[in-house]
């Protein structure tokens, strides 16, 4: 299952060796000055839209990218379970990453803690 992680001012969404397959990538790494807003979503699959490239299957996965007008999606999702999503501000190389892991919530409380910090260093 693809994790967030922090290290070096980075936030990387890391890809199992199964989703670098199936997904035809190994995640992806934004600036946190990059991260606009990060929240749970409760079916990520009502936000997701734009041309798959990678595995889909309708309500059971999605990993890859959603090519999308206006910016790119870098995805895992499995299932209708909660997911992440960090949407990224203009200009950053994509529009949001979105995935499903264990507890989101302490995901997202992680993940705006790090911004916090960051916000107070500049």
């Amino acid at each position: 299952m693809a994790t967030f992680k922090i290290r070096d001012g980075q936030l990387a969404l890391e890809f199992s060796p199964l989703e670098k397959l199936g997904g035809l990538r190994s995640g992806a790494t934004v600036g946190l000055k990059d991260i606009q807003a990060v929240e749970k979503v409760d079916d990520p699959w009502d936000i997701l839209d734009g041309l798959r490239f990678g595995t889909g299957i309708p309500w059971v996965i999605v990993l890859g990218t959603m090519l999308r007008q206006g910016g790119n999606d870098v995805v895992a999702v499995y299932r209708r379970d909660p997911a992440v999503v960090v949407t990224l501000r203009p200009g950053a190389p994509y529009q949001r990453l979105i995935a499903t892991v264990p507890q989101p919530e302490q995901v997202v409380a992680t993940l705006q803690a790090a911004l916090e910090n960051e916000c107070r260093k500049t």
